[in-house]
């Protein structure tokens, strides 16, 4: 392996391990709050075991495209996502549609790739921004949406934010990997990653996992 690959291989895991890791401090933060009830802590708990099995699945399986396909209803794995998201004090919200079918799923490889798409709205949603993590359907795939309502992005770039190492602005913290691997994902399940984007007006990234 080059040195090349091994670089690209280390920063593909540094950047994936840090959203389980911020949200298992999160949830150690919130969880030493004496007024939490039953309930909350409860949450917090699966929350931390979802985090924890995150960055197993990370570490011993780092190529990004691997999946383990089950069937899966993706209502639980985006409500984790969004909730994780909202435990640092971000305004982040799910919706999900009532019915949806089952699909062939991989759930801590969507819960990756929902977790970057995320963090990557929130980082142009802007401190008074919100972000919302949907799951629905169509008649031919089922739909997970990270919307966010920020500045949107330029026509012109629609199709470049995908490529590795890009970001729009230098400001931008990271690696520019983040969508990259969240296509790669979607990918690797037999789907597509998309952008829909008015400058302006925010912008939705939904992935399509094919209905079986």
């Amino acid at each position: 392996m080059t040195s090349d690959a091994v670089a690209e291989g280390l920063a593909v895991l540094v950047h994936e391990v840090r959203s389980p890791v911020a949200a298992l401090s999160a949830i150690a933060e919130t969880f030493a709050d004496p007024g939490l009830d039953g309930d909350a802590r409860l949450e917090l708990e699966r929350l931390a075991v979802a985090a924890c099995r995150g960055i197993e699945r990370i570490v011993v399986g780092a190529t990004i495209a691997s999946v383990r396909l089950e069937r899966l209803e993706v209502g639980e794995v985006v409500r984790q996502a969004a909730s994780a998201a909202a435990l640092g004090g971000a305004r982040v919200e799910s919706r999900i549609a009532d019915g949806l079918p089952l699909i062939a799923g991989d759930p801590l490889r969507l819960r990756q790739a929902l977790d970057n798409l995320v963090s990557n709205a929130l980082g142009h949603a802007g401190s008074e921004g919100a972000v919302v993590v949907s799951a629905d359907s169509s008649e031919t795939a089922v739909l997970l949406s990270v919307a966010d309502s920020g500045a949107g992005i330029p026509l012109s770039e629609q199709n470049r934010i995908f490529e590795r190492g890009v970001r729009l602005s230098e400001a931008t913290a990271g690696f520019g990997l983040g969508l990259a691997i969240a296509r790669a994902i979607a990918e690797a399940h037999g789907g597509t990653l998309t952008v829909v984007s008015t400058p302006g007006q925010g912008a939705t990234f939904t992935i399509a996992i094919p209905r079986t």
